[in-house]
């Protein structure tokens, strides 16, 4: 389909409807094409993409051995219900068990993120015959109605419809602790001390399951300190809680490893993934099961499904993506890209600009927290700002754009996730581009 600008941008405005937004106060960039770590628009404007689309685009656009996966599988079968074996399920589902932590063996596919989070609450739900979960305030889960509940940012706001059995508690933040903490560890010791203390003030004998992101992700990209999730594991184990873990965001290369689990040697009762698995080319995502789980339905029938459960063309996207990764070293080289280009290149752009207040991630995840005064850490916009409250970011967005790199703004921190793939001259090119962005930002200090 041959299409122009303003053909794309009349269609767009006349029946697409966008998420999170307010339909007539936005003007969506209409995209040509892409590749590797860049897209453009018709008019040759090309964007170096600091934000992998959604955070999925962990092997790049356009990956040749992917896109020739999909059409390989088109030409042999587009797609089949998910209630027979297939060749190309049955090694998706291999190649994740494969990477995934200790035994998580058994597949369960859906078609992304917030499905796999319903699902997983779900099967803990019934393994455990209790009705709660608990879930960290920071922290972002999905968009359906269990999954929005879950969730712990602002975006649950207008969605909330306080559903019985979720439980929010404060997770491990040293910069903006909830616990007056001072150093790493009196973070991590005191946040499980809470976290037991929410526990036990709910009752341990009601609760199926604690779900956390490893790393969290659109919340803020937060590291948790060392301790923190074997910690997490512990009170699981003792109380006979099932531990969640949403990779959805941070999974298959994102922090350096193919899971962010791995930094800490945890394993979890249930793993949710999508977005990285096959870098989105088709939705997929899914629940990585342990072994006394998946017994729960040895015999009982699980009561969920879904029709597009498993998608072949999405399946032939992760094997094409899983295997590429490993013969090219996606993963070790999200890690040196980390270690080597944007952790010191961000924390050099903290030395000249005084509105980054923290420089914090892992691997191609990285989170710049823009503040008004470094000393009162005062957020350079206010919490779940909109409108003329936000302008400063949107201002620094905007410079961004303008220099040629697309950001992801959250709040007030710009999340830096190029594709796990980026190579060291475009790290050093999208971080001139923020250098001179970050002027913006300076100008809005207090």
């Amino acid at each position: 389909m041959n299409a122009d600008v303003e053909t794309v941008r009349t269609a767009d405005r006349k029946h697409v409807f966008h998420s999170w937004s307010a339909q007539e106060l936005i003007a969506p960039l209409p995209v040509a094409g892409a590749e590797g770590s860049y897209f453009w628009d018709y008019e040759g404007n090309r964007y170096l993409d600091f934000s992998s689309a959604l955070v999925y685009t962990n092997i790049g656009y356009q990956h040749p051995k992917v896109v020739a996966a999909v059409q390989e599988q088109a030409a042999k079968m587009c797609t089949v219900a998910p209630g027979f074996a297939v060749d190309v399920r049955s090694e998706a589902a291999r190649l994740i068990a494969e990477r995934t932590p200790g035994d998580l063996d058994k597949i369960f596919f859906t078609n992304g993120g917030a499905e796999a989070v319903e699902n997983a609450v779900r099967m803990a739900r019934l393994h455990t015959g209790r009705p709660k979960v608990l879930s960290a305030y920071r922290s972002y889960h999905g968009a359906t109605t269990g999954a929005i509940n879950l969730t712990g940012d602002s975006r649950r706001f207008g969605n909330d419809s306080a559903t019985a059995g979720v439980v929010h508690f404060w997770g491990p933040f040293l910069y903006r602790s909830a616990f007056h903490a001072t150093t790493e560890a009196e973070e991590c010791e005191r946040a499980l001390r809470h976290l037991e203390d929410t526990i036990v003030f709910e009752g341990p004998q009601s609760i199926a399951a604690i779900l956390l992101e490893p790393v969290v992700g659109a919340a803020g990209v937060i590291v948790p300190p060392a301790g923190y999730l074997p910690g997490v594991r512990e009170l699981c184990d003792r109380y006979g809680i099932v531990f969640i873990l949403d990779e959805v965001m941070v999974g298959f290369g994102r922090t350096g490893t193919w899971f962010a689990a791995d930094h800490w040697d945890v394993t979890p009762d249930l793993l949710c993934f999508a977005k990285g698995v096959n870098s989105g080319y088709v939705p997929l995502g899914g629940v990585a099961i342990s072994a006394a789980i998946a017994e729960t339905f040895a015999r009982r029938p699980y009561p969920g499904g879904l029709t597009y459960s498993g998608h072949i063309l999405a399946c032939a996207a992760a094997v094409a993506t899983l295997t590429t990764m490993a013969e090219e070293g996606v993963v070790e080289q999200s890690a040196r890209t980390g270690a080597e280009l944007l952790g010191p290149g961000l924390r050099e752009l903290a030395e000249r600009h005084p509105s980054v207040g923290e420089v914090r991630g892992l691997g191609t995840f990285w989170a710049l927290e823009l503040v008004r005064d470094r000393e009162t850490r005062e957020p350079l916009v206010p919490y779940a700002a909109s409108g003329a409250d936000n302008a400063p970011m949107a201002a620094f967005a905007d410079a961004c754009k303008k220099g040629g790199l697309w950001p992801l703004a959250a709040g007030n921190r710009l999340h830096v996730a190029p594709p796990c793939t980026i190579g060291a001259a475009d790290v050093a090119k999208g971080l001139e581009i923020l250098d001179g962005a970050l002027t913006v930002a300076d100008t809005h200090m207090a």
